[in-house]
C-alpha cells in the first residue's frame, strides 16, 4: 500500500507526534509499505532520510492554532498532486493539527483514498490543562503566545476535530481517556468506528543494555549512591513543573544528595530557574535544554527515578521512554497515565497535589532494589505492549479495511 502520512510535525523529537509518525513509518516501510509524509516546511536539515518514505514540506501561516487551517489546505494541494503521479490507498491523519472541514474531508475521500485520523489529544483537553495549571499557580500560563491560542480558541478550532470525527472512515484514539474524552465532550455518530491503539517507543534506543552512565550522573553532581531524578519534556505550564519543583524542595530537604533533571525546551527555563532560587534547591536543581536523542536516553538509563506531572495528555510517551529504559516512573493518576503506569512499574500520585507527589517520590526511592525490580517489570511492559511493531501491525489491517 501507499500510505499518505499528514503531520505537522515529522523531525523526530523527545516524545510527541513527530516522533509517532517517523518511527511508524518506519515500521510500515519495513514490511513493504510505501509511506509519503506531508509536514510543514521550516525544519532545515533535521528532516530524517530514510528509504521507501518520501518527505514533503508545504507551507503554513505562522500563527498559534490558525497554523492548523493552513498547514490543512497546503497539505491537500500537495496531496492531491501527490496522487495524481503515485496513487495514494490510504490517508493517514495526525490530528488535532491539522484543521479540515466536512468539505475537504469529501474532496479527499472522493478525490484521493479513505480517511484514517488519530487522534492524539483534544483541544478542548489541552485547554482544560492550562486551566487546572493556572489554578496550580503555574509560572507564565498567560504568557505564552500558543498557550494563550488555545485558552481563548479552542472551542472554535475544536470543530474541526468533531469534522474528523464525524467523516474519517476510522478514528484511532491513543489511549482509553482520549476516547472517552471525545465521546464526552464531542457530537459522536452512533456508528463511530473509533479504536484505541497505544503508540509505542523506541526499544532500540531507550533499552537497557547498555550501563549507566556515572559520568553523566558526576555532571549532575550526583553520586554513585545519590539520586537522581528525571522530569523530560516541552517546558509549558500544562507539564506542571511549578509543583515538580515544590516537591522535590520537600525531597530534598530529608535527602540532600538527591538531584532533579530537567530535560525539555521552551519559554519557562528562566522562571524555573528563578523558582528553584527562591525555593532554596537551585543548587541541585538542572534544567537542559539541548540533549541529543542518545545522550538523553543514557540519561533515562542512569537516573534513579523518572517524574511526570503534566495536568494533559492525549497518552504521554515519557513514562514509556523511561520504562523502556528501566528506569520507574512517577505520574499523575488522572487521564491516560495509569493505563500505562501502575505500582508494579512505579506509582501515581494525586494530580497538583504537591505534598502526594513529594511522599510518593521518597516512597519509591527509599529502597533501590526494589526500584531495580520495577525498572525490569517497566521494560517487559513496554515490548510487549507498546512497540511500533505492534503499532505497524494494527494500522496495516486498518488501512486493509478501509
Amino acid at each position: 500500500m501507499h500510505i499518505a502520512m499528514l503531520s505537522a510535525e515529522y523531525p523526530p523529537r523527545w516524545g510527541g507526534m513527530g516522533s509517532t509518525v517517523f518511527h511508524l513509518s518506519s515500521a510500515l516501510v519495513s514490511r513493504g509499505h510505501q509511506v509519503t509524509v506531508i509536514t510543514r516546511n521550516g525544519a532545515g536539515n533535521n528532516i530524517p532520510s530514510m528509504d521507501g518514505i518520501d518527505v514533503i514540506t508545504v507551507g503554513w501561516l505562522r500563527l498559534p492554532m490558525e497554523f492548523t487551517r493552513s498547514y490543512g489546505r497546503s497539505a491537500l494541494r500537495a496531496l492531491k498532486k501527490l496522487n495524481e503521479t503515485n496513487p495514494v490507498d490510504v490517508v493517514h491523519l495526525h490530528c488535532p493539527m491539522i484543521s479540515w472541514n466536512k468539505k475537504q474531508f469529501d474532496d479527499c475521500k472522493k478525490n484521493v483514498a479513505p480517511v484514517v485520523s488519530s487522534l492524539h489529544g483534544s483541544w478542548l483537553g489541552e485547554k482544560d490543562g492550562l486551566v487546572t495549571a493556572a489554578n496550580q499557580k503555574e509560572a507564565a500560563v498567560w504568557a505564552n503566545p500558543n498557550d494563550l491560542a488555545i485558552l481563548l480558541s479552542a472551542n472554535r478550532y475544536a470543530r474541526f476535530e468533531n469534522a474528523a470525527i464525524i467523516n474519517s472512515d476510522v478514528c484511532i484514539a491513543n489511549s482509553k481517556a482520549t476516547k472517552e474524552d471525545f465521546l464526552k465532550r464531542y457530537l459522536v455518530p452512533e456508528n463511530w468506528d473509533c479504536e484505541v491503539i497505544y503508540w509505542g517507543v523506541d526499544t532500540e534506543m531507550f533499552t537497557i543494555d547498555n550501563p549507566i552512565n556515572q559520568e553523566l550522573r558526576n555532571r549532575f553532581g550526583c553520586s554513585e549512591n545519590g539520586i537522581l531524578l528525571l522530569a523530560v519534556g516541552r517546558l509549558a505550564a500544562r507539564k506542571g513543573y511549578g509543583s515538580l519543583l515544590k516537591a522535590f524542595a520537600l525531597v530534598n530537604t530529608e535527602l540532600p544528595d538527591s538531584r532533579l533533571v530537567i530535560v525539555g525546551r521552551g519559554h519557562l527555563r528562566s522562571r524555573l530557574l528563578k523558582q528553584a532560587d527562591k525555593l532554596g534547591i537551585s543548587s541541585s536543581v538542572f534544567i537542559e535544554s539541548s540533549m541529543s536523542f542518545l545522550e538523553l536516553a543514557s540519561l533515562f538509563r542512569s537516573a534513579d527515578l523518572t517524574i511526570y506531572p503534566s495536568y494533559y495528555e492525549g497518552q504521554g510517551l515519557i513514562p514509556l521512554e523511561s520504562m523502556s529504559s528501566g528506569t520507574p516512573v512517577v505520574t499523575v493518576d488522572h487521564g491516560p497515565l495509569p493505563e500505562m503506569v501502575d505500582s508494579t512499574v512505579g506509582a501515581l500520585f494525586t494530580m497538583g497535589d504537591v505534598n502526594s507527589m513529594s511522599s510518593t517520590i521518597l516512597d519509591e526511592i527509599k529502597d533501590k532494589k526494589i526500584l531495580e525490580k520495577k525498572g525490569i517489570a517497566g521494560r517487559r511492559r513496554v515490548t510487549e505492549n507498546f512497540t511500533y511493531e505492534i503499532d505497524a501491525d494494527y494500522f496495516i489491517k486498518i488501512y486493509s479495511r478501509v
